[in-house]
Protein backbone atom coordinates (compact mmCIF):
# COMPACT_ATOMS: atom_id res chain seq x y z
CA UNK A 1 0.00 0.00 0.00
CA UNK A 2 1.57 3.26 -1.12
CA UNK A 3 0.84 6.26 1.10
CA UNK A 4 1.53 9.80 -0.04
CA UNK A 5 3.94 11.59 2.27
CA UNK A 6 2.64 14.78 3.88
CA UNK A 7 4.10 17.31 6.27
CA UNK A 8 1.51 17.09 9.00
CA UNK A 9 1.51 16.96 12.75
CA UNK A 10 0.57 13.94 14.83
CA UNK A 11 -2.99 15.15 15.56
CA UNK A 12 -3.78 15.96 11.95
CA UNK A 13 -2.34 12.56 10.91
CA UNK A 14 -4.57 10.74 13.38
CA UNK A 15 -7.70 12.66 12.40
CA UNK A 16 -7.08 12.60 8.66
CA UNK A 17 -10.01 11.62 6.46
CA UNK A 18 -7.67 10.03 3.91
CA UNK A 19 -8.95 6.42 3.62
CA UNK A 20 -5.46 5.08 2.86
CA UNK A 21 -4.09 6.63 6.03
CA UNK A 22 -6.95 5.17 8.03
CA UNK A 23 -6.24 1.71 6.65
CA UNK A 24 -2.56 2.14 7.45
CA UNK A 25 -3.33 3.15 11.03
CA UNK A 26 -5.65 0.19 11.47
CA UNK A 27 -3.00 -2.23 10.22
CA UNK A 28 -0.35 -0.56 12.38
CA UNK A 29 -2.55 -0.93 15.44
CA UNK A 30 -3.02 -4.63 14.69
CA UNK A 31 0.73 -5.09 14.15
CA UNK A 32 1.53 -3.48 17.50
CA UNK A 33 -0.75 -6.00 19.21
CA UNK A 34 0.86 -9.03 17.60
CA UNK A 35 3.38 -11.12 19.47
CA UNK A 36 6.66 -12.02 17.78
CA UNK A 37 5.45 -15.42 16.57
CA UNK A 38 2.35 -14.05 14.88
CA UNK A 39 4.26 -11.14 13.37
CA UNK A 40 6.96 -13.45 12.00
CA UNK A 41 4.51 -15.90 10.44
CA UNK A 42 2.25 -13.22 8.99
CA UNK A 43 5.22 -11.46 7.38
CA UNK A 44 6.89 -14.65 6.13
CA UNK A 45 6.62 -15.08 2.37
CA UNK A 46 6.17 -18.40 0.63
CA UNK A 47 9.70 -18.15 -0.75
CA UNK A 48 11.20 -17.48 2.67
CA UNK A 49 9.32 -20.40 4.22
CA UNK A 50 10.51 -22.66 1.40
CA UNK A 51 14.09 -21.65 2.16
CA UNK A 52 13.67 -22.38 5.86
CA UNK A 53 12.17 -25.82 5.19
CA UNK A 54 14.93 -26.58 2.69
CA UNK A 55 17.75 -25.87 5.12
CA UNK A 56 15.90 -27.61 7.93
CA UNK A 57 15.76 -30.72 5.72
CA UNK A 58 19.50 -30.46 5.09
CA UNK A 59 20.43 -29.76 8.71
CA UNK A 60 18.52 -32.82 9.91
CA UNK A 61 20.82 -34.94 7.75
CA UNK A 62 23.99 -33.89 9.59
CA UNK A 63 22.70 -34.48 13.12
CA UNK A 64 24.47 -37.82 13.48
CA UNK A 65 27.60 -36.66 11.66
CA UNK A 66 30.69 -34.96 13.07
CA UNK A 67 32.24 -31.81 11.71
CA UNK A 68 31.76 -28.10 11.22
CA UNK A 69 29.43 -26.16 8.96
CA UNK A 70 30.99 -23.77 6.46
CA UNK A 71 29.21 -21.23 4.31
CA UNK A 72 31.10 -19.65 1.43
CA UNK A 73 29.30 -16.48 0.41
CA UNK A 74 27.54 -15.08 3.48
CA UNK A 75 26.46 -11.69 2.13
CA UNK A 76 23.85 -10.31 4.57
CA UNK A 77 23.81 -13.45 6.69
CA UNK A 78 20.31 -14.91 6.31
CA UNK A 79 21.58 -18.47 5.89
CA UNK A 80 24.22 -18.41 8.62
CA UNK A 81 21.65 -16.90 10.98
CA UNK A 82 19.19 -19.66 10.10
CA UNK A 83 21.85 -22.33 10.61
CA UNK A 84 22.68 -20.90 14.04
CA UNK A 85 19.01 -21.11 15.01
CA UNK A 86 18.71 -24.67 13.71
CA UNK A 87 21.73 -25.70 15.73
CA UNK A 88 20.10 -24.14 18.78
CA UNK A 89 16.95 -26.19 18.13
CA UNK A 90 18.47 -29.56 17.24
CA UNK A 91 21.82 -29.77 19.05
CA UNK A 92 22.24 -26.88 21.49
CA UNK A 93 24.90 -28.71 23.48
CA UNK A 94 27.04 -29.76 20.52
CA UNK A 95 29.84 -27.25 20.95
CA UNK A 96 31.91 -28.98 18.27
CA UNK A 97 29.37 -27.95 15.63
CA UNK A 98 31.06 -24.69 14.81
CA UNK A 99 29.58 -22.57 12.02
CA UNK A 100 32.07 -20.58 9.96
CA UNK A 101 31.11 -18.03 7.34
CA UNK A 102 33.45 -16.75 4.63
CA UNK A 103 32.82 -13.61 2.59
CA UNK A 104 34.64 -10.63 1.16
CA UNK A 105 31.69 -8.43 2.25
CA UNK A 106 32.76 -6.24 -0.67
CA UNK A 107 31.20 -8.38 -3.39
CA UNK A 108 33.02 -10.03 -6.27
CA UNK A 109 36.72 -9.40 -6.50
CA UNK A 110 38.12 -8.47 -9.90
CA UNK A 111 39.03 -12.05 -10.80
CA UNK A 112 36.05 -12.76 -13.07
CA UNK A 113 36.08 -14.98 -16.14
CA UNK A 114 35.33 -13.71 -19.63
CA UNK A 115 31.84 -15.20 -19.67
CA UNK A 116 31.06 -13.70 -16.25
CA UNK A 117 32.11 -10.27 -17.48
CA UNK A 118 30.10 -10.82 -20.65
CA UNK A 119 27.06 -11.61 -18.50
CA UNK A 120 27.44 -8.14 -16.99
CA UNK A 121 28.98 -8.99 -13.62
CA UNK A 122 31.68 -6.71 -12.33
CA UNK A 123 33.91 -6.10 -9.34
CA UNK A 124 32.03 -5.31 -6.11
CA UNK A 125 28.68 -6.63 -7.30
CA UNK A 126 26.81 -8.09 -4.30
CA UNK A 127 28.77 -6.02 -1.81
CA UNK A 128 27.19 -5.32 1.56
CA UNK A 129 27.04 -1.95 3.28
CA UNK A 130 30.33 -0.81 4.81
CA UNK A 131 31.39 -2.70 7.96
CA UNK A 132 28.29 -4.88 7.80
CA UNK A 133 30.27 -7.85 9.08
CA UNK A 134 30.53 -6.11 12.47
CA UNK A 135 26.76 -5.81 12.68
CA UNK A 136 26.29 -9.43 11.59
CA UNK A 137 28.74 -10.57 14.27
CA UNK A 138 26.53 -8.92 16.87
CA UNK A 139 23.42 -10.60 15.49
CA UNK A 140 24.94 -14.09 15.54
CA UNK A 141 26.39 -13.46 19.00
CA UNK A 142 22.92 -12.51 20.23
CA UNK A 143 21.50 -15.72 18.74
CA UNK A 144 24.18 -17.81 20.43
CA UNK A 145 23.50 -16.06 23.73
CA UNK A 146 19.91 -17.28 23.47
CA UNK A 147 21.06 -20.94 23.46
CA UNK A 148 22.70 -23.19 26.09
CA UNK A 149 26.47 -23.14 26.76
CA UNK A 150 26.59 -19.59 25.45
CA UNK A 151 29.92 -19.00 27.16
CA UNK A 152 31.49 -20.99 24.31
CA UNK A 153 31.71 -19.17 20.99
CA UNK A 154 30.63 -21.52 18.22
CA UNK A 155 30.70 -19.31 15.15
CA UNK A 156 33.19 -17.27 13.18
CA UNK A 157 32.92 -14.79 10.33
CA UNK A 158 36.04 -14.56 8.20
CA UNK A 159 36.41 -11.57 5.91
CA UNK A 160 38.40 -11.84 2.70
CA UNK A 161 38.72 -13.93 -0.43
CA UNK A 162 37.71 -17.47 0.58
CA UNK A 163 40.21 -18.85 -1.94
CA UNK A 164 42.96 -17.94 0.53
CA UNK A 165 41.17 -17.49 3.87
CA UNK A 166 39.84 -21.06 3.95
CA UNK A 167 43.37 -22.39 3.45
CA UNK A 168 44.63 -20.31 6.36
CA UNK A 169 41.72 -21.45 8.51
CA UNK A 170 42.35 -25.14 7.81
CA UNK A 171 46.08 -24.74 8.40
CA UNK A 172 45.38 -23.15 11.79
CA UNK A 173 42.61 -25.61 12.75
CA UNK A 174 44.16 -28.90 11.65
CA UNK A 175 41.46 -30.98 13.38
CA UNK A 176 38.70 -29.63 11.13
CA UNK A 177 36.45 -31.97 9.19
CA UNK A 178 33.40 -30.67 7.36
CA UNK A 179 29.87 -31.99 7.79
CA UNK A 180 28.20 -29.35 5.64
CA UNK A 181 29.64 -26.89 3.12
CA UNK A 182 27.43 -24.32 1.42
CA UNK A 183 28.57 -22.62 -1.78
CA UNK A 184 26.95 -19.31 -2.63
CA UNK A 185 29.80 -17.35 -4.20
CA UNK A 186 28.12 -17.45 -7.62
CA UNK A 187 31.25 -17.26 -9.74
CA UNK A 188 33.82 -19.75 -10.97
CA UNK A 189 37.25 -19.04 -9.50
CA UNK A 190 36.54 -18.81 -5.76
CA UNK A 191 34.16 -21.78 -5.99
CA UNK A 192 36.77 -23.91 -7.76
CA UNK A 193 39.55 -22.83 -5.38
CA UNK A 194 37.52 -23.58 -2.26
CA UNK A 195 36.37 -26.97 -3.55
CA UNK A 196 40.00 -27.92 -4.14
CA UNK A 197 41.03 -26.58 -0.73
CA UNK A 198 38.46 -28.53 1.31
CA UNK A 199 38.51 -31.83 -0.59
CA UNK A 200 40.56 -33.70 1.99
CA UNK A 201 38.34 -32.44 4.86
CA UNK A 202 35.22 -34.06 3.40
CA UNK A 203 34.13 -37.61 4.15
CA UNK A 204 31.52 -40.12 3.07
CA UNK A 205 28.31 -38.49 4.28
CA UNK A 206 29.45 -34.87 4.09
CA UNK A 207 26.87 -32.62 2.43
CA UNK A 208 27.63 -29.98 -0.17
CA UNK A 209 25.06 -27.33 -1.09
CA UNK A 210 25.34 -25.33 -4.32
CA UNK A 211 23.05 -22.33 -4.61
CA UNK A 212 23.38 -21.72 -8.36
CA UNK A 213 23.66 -25.14 -9.97
CA UNK A 214 22.51 -25.14 -13.61
CA UNK A 215 21.91 -21.39 -13.37
CA UNK A 216 22.20 -19.65 -16.77
CA UNK A 217 23.36 -16.37 -15.20
CA UNK A 218 25.99 -18.05 -12.99
CA UNK A 219 27.46 -20.99 -14.93
CA UNK A 220 30.74 -20.73 -13.01
CA UNK A 221 29.47 -22.64 -10.00
CA UNK A 222 28.45 -25.63 -12.12
CA UNK A 223 31.71 -25.54 -14.09
CA UNK A 224 33.73 -25.49 -10.86
CA UNK A 225 31.85 -28.56 -9.61
CA UNK A 226 32.31 -30.39 -12.91
CA UNK A 227 36.06 -29.77 -12.86
CA UNK A 228 36.66 -30.47 -9.16
CA UNK A 229 34.43 -33.42 -8.35
CA UNK A 230 32.61 -34.33 -11.54
CA UNK A 231 28.93 -35.22 -11.42
CA UNK A 232 28.76 -38.75 -12.87
CA UNK A 233 28.89 -40.27 -9.39
CA UNK A 234 27.01 -37.52 -7.56
CA UNK A 235 23.30 -37.73 -6.85
CA UNK A 236 22.33 -34.06 -6.89
CA UNK A 237 19.00 -33.27 -5.26
CA UNK A 238 16.89 -30.17 -4.96
CA UNK A 239 13.72 -29.18 -3.16
CA UNK A 240 10.48 -27.97 -4.72
CA UNK A 241 10.51 -24.20 -4.74
CA UNK A 242 14.32 -24.03 -4.72
CA UNK A 243 14.87 -23.96 -8.46
CA UNK A 244 18.64 -23.63 -8.68
CA UNK A 245 19.88 -24.69 -5.25
CA UNK A 246 20.93 -28.34 -5.06
CA UNK A 247 22.71 -30.51 -2.54
CA UNK A 248 24.61 -33.75 -2.59
CA UNK A 249 25.49 -36.25 0.12
CA UNK A 250 28.96 -37.59 -0.67
CA UNK A 251 29.36 -41.35 -0.86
Amino acid sequence: MRIQKKKIGRSSFSNSSDPNLKKYLELKKIDNNLNNLNRTILNCSRQTLTRIIYYNKIYEQILNKPGVVMEFGVEYGATISLLTKLRGVYEPYNYSRKIIGFDTFSGFNGDLTKYEKKAGWKKNDYSTIQNYENYLNKIIKYEEDDAPINHLKKFELIKGDASSTVKRYLKKHKQTIIALAIFDMDVYKPTKNVLEAIKNRLYKGSILVFDEINHPDFPGETIALLESLGIRNLQLKNFHGETFSSYVVLD
